[in-house]
Order: structure tokens, then sequence, then C-alpha cells
């Protein structure tokens, strides 16, 4: 083969494939409903009357279903396939859209949410897989790309949709989750035409269900994963929980369009800085997500403190890039070092460390909320956060030596 011949066969196998695009496409779907309530939880409070505590405990059964569904779905899409796995996933999300767009209830919006962490927990496993594994083994870091970014831009286009409507029109709710709907169904049609077969079988303990779990010899990859990738994802959330209700309350601007496009802001930051630096190498990504999780915790100590809505959006920006960061470098490590037949549940292994502290820390937050007041609760989360990110952030600098990834 020629030296241009050789260049050509490179570059071909670097383009990401439309069966990849596909797959991006079902994550980026569910997502999006994932996120559509954000500036919408305005509206609900005002009509069915409930506290920020109440409010976060809504948005933590979304945490519940997803981490209960990552126990189990990464094994089964690794087993069974991703195919069957993925269709019931979003069968699910159709479900909980339908919730959402006739809720009249604190109970139904609560059931609405559970069904969507169910659902969002089938799409980290089984969908982010099955981007990996169309693109193969000459794709992988494309793959990790594609599928951090489908998840981030599908988080930032639902709240944009959500807040646009509830902006312009009278009654955004059935607007915003009918459109949902039709993108769902999309997404259900493209998942059961893609191209995706049953992995080679595990080897090891494969006979039952069990805790997930990942080689021993990749726990270093998954863990440090976690280190950055936690933090980061768990001010994203502090942000679609409680970033409307600073807005509001303490900042007295009540836009929804402003709340929805500050959750947008915030994931297409993430999405963008991905592509910037995606030829970084992964404790490069891992320093720069540790810091933008601090720079973000200090922005919203300070937005807090001077009642700037803009300082807010700045810690909303910190935010989106340190959870864009800890997700490319966590994907990436997988993406690399884990064999195709347990990738699904070392996905969602990471993602059940990043998730735990994301909803356990805006709950409490949540409460001391109601008991302190908002400024000295969003400012116990920050300094609280800060540290904790501090703290991952050196052990995950220890654990990886520069050029070794």
């Amino acid at each position: 083969m020629s030296d241009t011949a050789a260049v050509q066969s490179s570059r071909a196998s670097a383009r990401i494939s439309p069966d990849m695009w596909c797959a991006a496409w079902t994550v980026t779907s569910v997502f999006m409903l994932s996120n559509s309530r954000t500036p919408l939880y305005v509206v609900w409070q005002r009509t069915l009357g409930f506290s920020s505590g109440t409010l976060t405990v809504i948005f933590a059964l979304y945490i519940l279903g997803l981490l209960g569904t990552l126990s189990v779905a990464g094994q089964l899409s690794d087993r069974y396939g991703r195919k069957p796995v993925l269709l019931p996933g979003i069968l699910v999300a159709l479900v909980a859209c339908a919730l959402f767009a006739s809720a009249t209830s604190i109970a139904t919006l609560a059931v609405a949410r559970l069904l969507t962490g169910i659902a969002v927990g089938v799409i980290v496993s089984a969908g982010m897989a099955s981007v990996a594994d169309l693109g193969g083994s000459e794709r992988r870091r494309q793959a990790a790309l594609l599928a951090s970014v489908a998840m981030v831009l599908g988080a930032g286009l639902g709240p944009l949709l959500a807040g646009g409507a509830a902006q312009t029109v009278a009654h955004p709710v059935a607007l915003v989750f009918g459109i949902e709907f039709l993108v769902l169904l999309s997404a259900l049609v493209i998942a059961w035409r893609l191209p995706l077969g049953r992995p080679a079988r595990a080897t090891g303990n494969a006979a039952r269900l069990h805790l997930p779990s990942v080689p021993a010899m990749n726990r270093r990859h998954v863990a440090t994963g976690i280190g950055v990738f936690g933090p980061g994802i768990t001010a994203t959330s502090f942000v679609l929980a409680l970033g409307p209700s600073l807005l509001a309350r303490l900042l007295e601007v009540r836009s929804p369009l402003l709340a929805g496009g500050m959750a947008c802001a915030m994931f297409l930051a993430a999405t963008g800085v991905q592509f910037a630096v995606r030829r970084w190498s992964v404790l490069a990504l891992f320093v720069a997500g540790t810091t933008a999780t601090v720079l973000s915790m200090c922005a919203l100590c300070a937005a807090v403190h001077l009642l700037s809505a803009s300082v807010l959006v700045a810690a909303a920006l910190f935010a989106g890039v340190a959870q864009g960061l800890g997700q490319l470098g966590g994907l990436t490590l997988i993406g690399l070092h884990v064999t195709d037949t347990r990738r699904a549940e070392a996905i969602a292994v990471m993602n059940i460390g990043g998730y735990l502290p994301a909803g356990l820390l805006p709950v409490m937050t949540g409460y001391a909320i109601d008991f302190l007041g908002l400024a000295a609760g969003a400012t116990a989360f920050a300094i609280a956060l800060a540290l904790i990110a501090l703290g991952a952030g050196c052990m995950v600098f220890r654990s990886l030596k520069p050029g070794g990834d």
C-alpha cells in the first residue's frame, strides 16, 4: 500500500460513521427529557405548592431510578446485547414523557422523575456502549467524544426548549413534552434499526446478576474518572435542581427562558470544551476539570452574596466545563482500556460513582436552604463541594503519571 493510500485509509477509519451518529441520537433524545423539566419546576412549584426540600427530593428520585438501573443495565447489556436493553429504556422514557405532560400532582411528578432516571440509566450504559461498539477498535477516542457530547448536548437542548416555551406560551408543559415525545419516537425507530449484534460472551461470573464491578486491572481507570466526573456532575445537578429557585427567590429573576438558557449554556460549555481539548492527555483533562469545579463553586458563593445573576451564570458555565472534562476523561480511559464485554458495566460503575454525590448533596442542600435560608445553604454546598473536588483531584493527579494514558 502506498503512503497516500495508507493516509487515506487512516483518515477513513477516523471518521465517525452514520451508525455512530444514529446511536448518539438515542443518547441525546433521552437526555433532552432528563432536563426538559428544569425551567418548568418554578411553574409546578407555583401551581402545586412545594418547598425547596420537596423539589430536591423529586430530583433525587431521578438519581434513585438512575442508580438502580445502572446496577443491572450494564451487565444485561454486556451479556444479552445493547438493543434488548436499549429499546425498553426508550419506551420507559416515552411513558415518563406522557406523565410529565399530564402531571397535576406531586406524586405524578415524582413517578415521572423516577421513570426518567430508569431511562437515563439504560441510555448511559447500553446507549453509550452502543456508540463505542459501532466505532470499533479504530475509533475509540472518537466514540468516547461522540458519546460524551451526545449526552451533554441533549442535557442542554431540553431546558432550552422548555425555557423558550415557558417564556412564549401560556401552557408550556404540554407543548414541551409533546415535542419531546416525538423526539423519543424517532430515537425508538433509530434504535430498532441499528446494526447492533450480541457481544462476545464474557468469561467469569456471568451466571447471575451481581453488584456492578470492573476487572481489577481497570479499577484505577474507573476510579480516576469518578474522582473528577463526580464533583463536576454534582455541580451541574445543583444548577439543574436549584438554579431556577436561586434566580427567582434570591436574585428576583423569574424568566423561565433565562433559567432554561442558563442550563443550556452550561451544557453547551460542556459540549464545546470537549471539542476544544479532544487532543489533550487524560491527565490534563482531569486537572482542568478539577480546576473548573473549584472555580464554579467560588462563583456560586460570589453570586449569592453579591446577588448577581451574571455571576451565577458564570458558575453554571464552569460547572458545565467541569462535567464535560471529567466525563470525557473517564469515558476515554474506559474506551482505551476496558474490553468490549465489560465496557457497559464499567461505564455504569463510573456513573454510579458520579451520580451518588450528585443526588445526595443537592438534596441535603435543599433542606438546608429550607432551614437556614437560600444564601447560607448554597454557600455551605459550594464550600463542601470545592473541598471534595480538591481532595479527589489530588488523588487523581497522584494516580496518573504524565504521559501514561
